[in-house]
């Protein structure tokens, strides 16, 4: 995934605490306020020696953070344990109760081994099949009830001052039917981040490199950097930063917004929850109005924000200008039988049994409702004109409960305007193709489970700066 923070300072640091280990040849050669430890005081468990033996070298990780009264505190950590240790003097703790995980493992790790030794034992002595499979489902049910156990002992301080669990954000964890990846929670980033949100430090900079040993797969060289994991620190930071990073520099910064979540604050305090305040509170630095567009609250996908008031006004030129490329991806609720819909065209898939386009062009006028507000409505009188190009990806079967012709219209839009709603209005209108999307609330039905169908899964823009065409992708995630 890409770096949260600017590694420039935080990567100086780490190139020091290299120096430091190679120097004194310990991790725990300083205690937490940065006091040297004396030689003879020293665990001989925490010796670098145990990264140099064999593949065992390891992601060390620094966060440089400012305090509430403007002065600096430099972080580190090392990515899960060392040497068989969570806790070491001078490196952040781990984001879970080790005194817990502790007496869950020794309780647990007993009893898997001794039914792992009776399944043994059974197995030399011929013992029925029926007998085989008990021992082997009750040492499965213990192992999955010991990990379960062992995943809600973590703790994830997030940048808005709540706590998080697995149980909240990871799908299938509370059933017991889907794990995270072992390790997730235990990289450098996570344990840097939760330290600091916890103690309400503010992060500068943050970079990780690899020491010791080359691992075997040749992944990591020991001395270089590596930005977060997308495997594991994929799924925990965008839960404790508030937002995922698509890519980030001084200029401009490019989210994958989530479903639900405002672009810009609203009217009332129950909508200040939103992108730019999010982004504003991990990087307090950028400029007060950093959107130079928006996406609807139900829509998911990539946007675009600036944090100089000179991106600002460069985006801003190329989306009044129309320079800047978007495609969005949407599941249609049913066949699309609007005017813009019709053609010669025969059904490529051979699904749906109608004659439809595959592509195609919309052009709508449209305004506000005022009576019925944000909904538009469609006005050839006093309406602005939008303008939409689509085209038909394929049609997927479903329930008749979920479309009552058993079929959702898989389209990519391209918006050549920036109406409000404009596209949604477009799938549903008759005049457009005639079919909502699915899970709009405004302009269709939301059926219990469902979201708005509707994601932006391309960008394309120049840079403010360097003036290189940038070019980025978000997966549709239904």
């Amino acid at each position: 995934m890409f770096a949260p923070f600017d590694e420039t300072l935080a990567a100086r640091y780490c190139r020091s605490l290299m120096r430091k280990l190679d120097g004194e040849r310990c991790l725990d050669f300083e205690d937490a306020a940065g006091n040297p430890i004396p030689a003879g005081e020293r665990s001989g468990r925490f010796s670098t020696s145990y990264v140099f033996s064999g593949a065992r070298g390891q992601m060390f990780g620094v966060l440089v953070c400012r305090t509430a009264a403007g002065g600096t505190v430099v972080l580190k950590a090392f990515s899960g344990q060392y040497n068989g240790c969570w806790n070491v003097p001078g490196w952040v703790p781990p984001l879970l109760d080790t005194a817990a995980y502790d007496a869950i493992t020794a309780r647990d790790d007993a009893e898997i081994k001794s039914l792992s030794l009776r399944i043994a034992s059974a197995q030399t002595g011929g013992s029925d099949a029926v007998s085989m499979a008990e021992l082997k489902r009750l040492r499965k049910e213990l192992s999955r009830r010991s990990l379960v156990s062992v995943y809600r002992l973590y703790r994830f301080p997030c940048a808005d001052g709540t706590i998080r669990t697995f149980d909240d954000f990871y799908g299938g964890f509370r059933n017991g039917t889907a794990f995270p990846p072992t390790g997730t929670g235990d990289c450098c980033a996570p344990k840097l981040l939760g330290y600091a949100f916890a103690h309400r430090l503010q992060p500068l900079s943050l970079a990780e490199f690899f020491y010791g040993a080359p691992n075997r797969s040749g992944t990591r060289v020991p001395g270089c950097f590596y930005p977060p994991c997308d495997e594991k620190c994929g799924i925990v930071l965008p839960v404790m930063l508030g937002i995922e990073i698509v890519y980030r520099d001084e200029h401009c910064i490019v989210l994958n917004k989530p479903a639900g979540l405002l672009s810009v604050p609203g009217r009332g305090e129950d909508k200040q929850d939103c992108a730019v305040h999010r982004l504003r509170r991990l990087y307090p630095d950028c400029i007060a109005q950093p959107s130079v567009h928006r996406l609807d609250m139900d829509t998911s996908g990539l946007l675009v924000l600036a944090l100089t008031a000179d991106a600002h006004r460069c985006l801003s030129r190329q989306f009044m200008e129309g320079t800047v490329h978007k495609e969005y991806e949407a599941l249609l609720r049913g066949k699309p039988r609007g005017a813009a819909a019709q053609s010669v065209c025969a059904d490529r898939d051979g699904l749906c049994g109608f004659r439809a386009a595959e592509s195609g062009r919309i052009e709508l006028p449209f305004r506000l409702d005022v009576e019925n507000r944000p909904r538009q409505v469609f006005d050839p009188v006093y309406g602005k004109t939008g303008v939409t190009e689509w085209r038909l990806i394929g049609f997927e079967r479903c329930g008749k409960e979920t479309s009552s012709d058993g079929v959702l219209t898989r389209v990519r839009f391209t918006p050549l305007t920036g109406r409000t709603h404009q596209l949604r209005l477009h799938s549903m209108h008759p005049n457009g193709l005639g079919a909502p999307i699915r899970g709009d609330r405004l302009y269709g039905t939301r059926l219990e489970g469902e979201r708005l169908a509707l994601h932006a899964a391309l960008l394309s823009f120049t840079h403010p700066v360097s003036g290189e065409r940038m070019t980025f992708t978000s997966a549709v995630p239904f």
